[in-house]
């Protein structure tokens, strides 16, 4: 048996050389469709709270929850970014990304391709106009076939461009989530350090009043007091111990969404917390920075405006539709039967004889004329999806600015109030031992001493509130400003074990690999997800640039 080396080459390089000058002519030919963009979206000079303009030590934004000094806060922000099952959703999302961006890829390079192979065997009619001859006979056949729509108008790969921004998309939501997922936990634990700190003055005031009670039970049992007050005293004492079961189960609420974020059954969290505590206090102050400069690493900014570049090169692959799509069909390979004719008797075992060899190669045009404008608005339907997206973007810069001056007032305004608050209770509380000593002497009624215990603990929870709502405040403004997530611009989006898991199912290649953005799908590069170097910049492949021009950061200081 001869194999056909000689015979079948010149045909195989000729096909080789004309796939690699097109492949090279598409590459650096046109794309039909706008080349994107990014939306403008104005952002004020500076923030409307602003007042002594400073170095700003934009750093300390990175890992914000440090700022409180809580050992207890840190390890538990640790423990969700390591637990959290929604945090592990959402890097599932990204590993769902990289394969479909190696969707988009594959579909440049050609489509079709098929190893074929038969064997048949025929039978004819005698009275079939065949039927003369030999009437049973084999056939066998191997070969290649492909087809290859070759993208003179860039659809293919304004779609890989489209799948690299939504690719970076996943990965801002991811970074999204990671900021947001720190801003929940520290709120849970602020709100339950304040019940806790609730409950301890409720407890505190439980006792001193039912101190009272026995003094007016003994006095009104000397004649000195009426039975009124004794029944004051007791209405007071019960009313503040009803505040203690509805703390109790605030505080349980609390804890079972900590125990939510952290990914856990539900429990009592008390090895974690390190038992009864005091709100954590917020920092002297918070590094802005100039809004131009810090809303451009939020990642949801960043999310929308890769959303509006996936959409933008949407109205590309949309556009290619207007133009032929034209197509490379081949097929090479053997083919031979032991069908019986004059001079002619091959068999199965030439079947790679040359004289078995056998292809094609043309060209296809496809050129959809009439339409009736379905292509048209398709593109017209892809353009209002970027403006619409866009738009979004232009909304979400603006919710930004305004997410962060919200903060910003709420952690100043408490600040302010806790200031005053924490004044009257000082005052307060020297009021009750006042007008217990004047009670003891018959200087005053009860009705002053009463009202000077009520007014305590009133205000004792109205400053623990004003507290936690100053950290609440400098938490939302951290947020707004959209620090935390650089620390993990080098680790992977799912836990080693998930992965072990689902390589045990299927055959990943690099896309779980921790390098995989360092990779190259075959002629196009991977975005890259670079650490900043720059705390205010973000880590896609092409950062947003219509931002104000940047200034010197600026710092809010009290002082």
């Amino acid at each position: 048996m001869n194999v056909a080396g000689p015979a079948t080459s010149p045909f195989l390089r000729r096909i080789a050389a004309i796939a690699l000058s097109l492949c090279t002519s598409i590459l650096t030919g046109c794309m039909v469709g706008p080349n994107y963009h990014q939306p403008k979206a104005p952002v004020p000079e500076t923030w409307l709270d602003m007042k002594a303009p400073a170095k700003a030590q934009t750093d300390e934004n990175l890992k914000w929850w440090t700022t409180f000094n809580d050992p207890a806060l840190n390890s538990l922000v640790d423990r969700a970014f390591a637990q959290n099952l929604t945090l592990r959703e959402a890097g599932l999302r990204v590993i769902q990304a990289r394969a479909l961006r190696g969707i988009a890829v594959g579909d440049f390079f050609p489509q079709d391709q098929a190893a074929t192979g038969s064997v048949s065997n025929t039978h004819t009619s005698r009275n079939a106009p065949l039927g003369r001859g030999g009437r049973s006979f084999n056939e066998y056949s191997v070969g290649l076939e492909a087809a290859w729509e070759l993208d003179f108008w860039g659809r293919f790969r304004r779609g890989i461009e489209s799948a690299d921004a939504s690719l970076d998309a996943s990965v801002a939501d991811y970074d999204s989530f990671l900021i947001l997922l720190a801003s929940d936990v520290s709120t849970e634990y602020v709100l339950i350090r304040s019940l806790q700190e609730q409950l301890a003055f409720t407890r505190i005031n439980v006792k001193s009043q039912q101190d009272t009670l026995e003094l007016t039970k003994i006095r009104n049992r000397v004649g000195a007091v009426s039975e009124l007050d004794v029944t004051t005293a007791q209405a007071t004492l019960s009313n503040t111990q009803a505040f203690i079961p509805a703390l109790e189960d605030e505080l349980r609420q609390n804890t079972m969404a900590l125990c939510v974020l952290l990914g856990r059954t539900p429990s009592n969290l008390e090895s974690e917390l390190g038992g009864p505590g005091t709100v954590p206090a917020a920092p002297a102050e918070i590094a802005l920075g100039i809004p131009a400069d810090l809303l451009r690493r939020r990642p949801d900014v960043r999310r929308a405006e890769r959303n509006a570049a996936a959409l933008s090169a949407q109205i590309g692959v949309a556009t290619a539709d207007l133009f032929p799509a034209v197509s490379i069909k081949g097929m090479t390979g053997f083919h031979t039967s032991n069908l019986k004719t004059p001079g002619f008797h091959p068999s199965a075992a030439n079947l790679l004889d040359a004289d078995s060899f056998e292809g094609f190669v043309g060209l296809d045009v496809n050129w959809p004329i009439l339409n009736y404008g379905r292509i048209e608005n398709n593109i017209r339907v892809a353009d209002a999806r970027f403006q619409e997206a866009a738009t979004v973007y232009q909304n979400t810069v603006l919710q930004a600015a305004t997410d962060v001056e919200t903060g910003l007032s709420s952690f100043l305004r408490n600040r302010e109030r806790a200031a005053f608050l924490s004044e009257s209770v000082i005052a307060a509380q020297r009021t009750v031992d006042l007008a217990l000593i004047q009670y003891r002497q018959g200087a005053v009624d009860f009705l002053r001493v009463n009202q000077a215990q009520v007014d305590l603990v009133d205000r004792q929870n109205s400053l623990v509130i004003a507290r936690a709502n100053v950290a609440q405040g400098a938490i939302a403004t951290y947020r707004a400003l959209g620090g935390g997530w650089e620390p993990f611009t080098n680790k992977e989006f799912v836990p080693q074990q998930t992965i072990d898991e689902m390589r045990s199912r299927t055959d990943w290649g690099d896309t779980l690999s921790p390098d995989y953005d360092r990779g190259t799908d075959l002629l196009f590069k991977r975005p890259r997800r670079d650490a900043p170097t720059d705390p205010s910049m973000h880590r896609q492949s092409n950062p947003p640039a219509e931002f104000e021009p940047s200034r010197t950061p600026e710092t809010h200081n009290e002082n």
